[in-house]
């Protein structure tokens, strides 16, 4: 398991964020009987920042929370390395966090891991577009973030 960080905003989640993520993503592979050798980047981006993002790549003209590249979508982009599992990338809005953390009622550790999961989710090819996805989606959220990042 690994996961490459990038920092495009100074401003990061205020707790070991590396350590709950790779645990998030060692219990998703498991739990979903996946690759140990999973690899994904992760890119700390501001409010402007995932704008840009999903204004360009997404056709969505505003700042959210969270967006998903997943490398798998694409046949041609599978298995740079035979012995890694490359999944793509998740840009995480560090002000979400904090905002979303407040209206949710929970700390910054939960709001930043439920993200970064959601993300993961997305690149292992879950979606929430219909009920009976979301249902099936945030319910792998649930068992994945408990005992980790619980509310």
């Amino acid at each position: 398991m690994e996961i490459v960080f990038t920092q495009l905003n100074p401003e990061v989640p205020d707790h070991d964020y590396e350590t709950d993520y790779l645990a998030i993503m060692e219990k998703a592979g498991k739990f979903l009987n996946r690759s140990e050798n999973l690899v994904c980047s992760v890119i700390f981006c501001s409010p402007q920042q995932i704008h840009e993002v999903n204004r360009d790549y997404r056709n969505v003209d505003r700042p959210t929370d969270v967006i998903s590249f997943a490398m798998q979508d694409d046949a041609s982009n599978i298995l740079i390395e035979e012995e890694e599992n490359e999944l793509g990338d998740i840009f995480i809005n560090t002000q979400a966090i904090k905002d979303q953390a407040k209206e949710y009622g929970h700390s910054t550790r939960r709001e930043s891991c439920f993200l970064f999961c959601h993300g993961l989710l997305h690149l292992m090819g879950y979606d929430h577009m219909t009920k009976e996805d979301e249902e099936v989606m945030f319910g792998l959220q649930k068992e994945i973030l408990h005992g980790v990042a619980d509310r």
